[in-house]
């Protein structure tokens, strides 16, 4: 099994830090980026509360589980609200104690409504995302652009792309996001997965979307709150701030998984996807995609946002980490020219940003000052590692 880098066999790990420090933690993410092949791996008592037989299991053996010094994994814990008060009782019955439960979940709003319920300050957050650039290697790292990283959908070799993740998406819209709340039918669904794709990367507009499906903006925003909800959709809110120049207001959204989107854009091979119209908007998500990732995964209190001025000046990623704001431009080029650099300084002056990275495909790393021109590989390591110099890092 790949070890996964939030869960890594050292006392150190993202996910043993929190269960050090709480009662319970739970495990989000996205259905089938291994959060329950992550939990089996650590020994524990194992509870699917999507079946009915396990359902039983848990009430019989509550009083056993309770005094038991093993793990105790609840998986999609979201379809067990009643459990949740439960847990409560028994937490607090013993506060002391750390590391008890890791619950798992697949779509954050229903597991959080019950987690602030009934569990809050009990319980830490973490979430797995599918397979990253820094758990990867190789071959799985150059076809994790274009195939995403979802474990089974191709970005570790095989032939899954991309009829698995037209499967993927074709379940959660006759399923999973029904079962989970969404009000829409399964081709209303598919209709806005086609949508949001054609979208990607754009700012968001809800009316625009709303009139290709018949739909009121209200009722789009609230389709969009499910699919950020699980983990399907990321929307980069707008940089705002007392800057020279007026800025737009208006969030971003990206599909979170690149594989998922190349699949709806019907692209089929890595060839395919340099001769698609919205290759650079593809890059760009993926970009940001794996340097939140990596932030995530280290652990680091950050927020993500992105600048766009009234006059047309863009920064894809605002990062604000520890006490130093970050300015992110992604180009697809292999040779970004000084030019390029240029404008990303004049606009990250506006907003007084501490550090200016350009990131591009090209292998050569460059550093002045506050200014470092890099490839994805060393802005996720130095996302990871701040205090190291990008020139160093790999």
């Amino acid at each position: 099994m790949l070890e996964r880098k939030i869960a890594a066999d050292c006392h150190d790990s993202l996910l043993q830090r929190r269960l050090a420090d709480y009662p319970a933690v739970a495990l989000v993410g996205p259905r089938q980026c291994g959060k329950t092949t992550l939990a089996r791996s650590l020994g524990a008592r194992y509870y699917d509360m999507e079946l009915d037989a396990d359902r039983l299991r848990l009430d019989l053996e509550w009083a056993e589980m309770a005094a038991s010094e093993d793990l105790v994994v609840i998986d999609e814990a979201q379809a067990a609200p009643e459990i949740f008060p439960r847990l409560r009782s028994t937490i607090d019955a013993a506060r002391r104690r750390h590391g008890r439960f890791l619950l798992l979940g697949s779509i954050s709003p229903s597991l959080m409504k019950n987690v602030s319920e009934s569990l809050a300050g009990r319980l830490s957050v973490v979430e797995l995302t599918p397979l990253s650039w820094l758990e990867l290697n190789g071959d799985c790292r150059e076809r994790l652009w274009h195939r995403g990283g979802f474990p089974d959908g191709g970005v570790l070799g095989g032939r899954g792309f991309a009829d698995w993740q037209h499967d993927y998406l074709s379940l959660l819209a006759q399923r999973d996001l029904p079962a989970w709340g969404l009000p829409a039918t399964a081709r209303t669904t598919q209709r806005l997965f086609d949508l949001l794709a054609v979208s990607h990367a754009q700012q968001w507009n809800a009316s625009e979307l709303g009139r290709g499906l018949g739909l009121s903006y209200h009722t789009v925003n609230a389709y969009l709150d499910y699919l950020e909800g699980a983990f399907l959709l990321r929307r980069l809110p707008a940089y705002h701030a007392n800057a020279r120049k007026r800025l737009t207001k208006r969030p971003k959204v990206y599909w979170r998984d690149s594989g998922l989107l190349h699949a709806l854009w019907g692209v089929d091979t890595a060839a395919g996807l340099f001769g698609h119209p919205m290759v650079g908007a593809s890059w760009e998500g993926h970009v940001i995609d794996q340097v939140l990732t990596a932030l995530q995964q280290a652990g680091r209190r950050f927020s993500a946002s992105h600048l766009r001025t009234v006059d047309g000046r863009e920064i894809d990623l605002i990062l604000n980490v520890g006490r130093e704001l970050w300015a992110v431009e992604i180009k697809l080029t292999t040779n970004p020219s000084r030019a390029d650099m240029t404008r990303l300084n004049d606009t990250a002056d506006l907003i007084g940003a501490h550090r200016r990275f350009l990131v591009n495909r090209g292998p050569e790393t460059a550093s002045s000052g506050t200014a470092t021109v890099c490839d994805l590989s060393r802005m996720v390591s130095y996302a990871t590692q701040p205090s190291a110099d990008p020139r160093n890092t790999v």
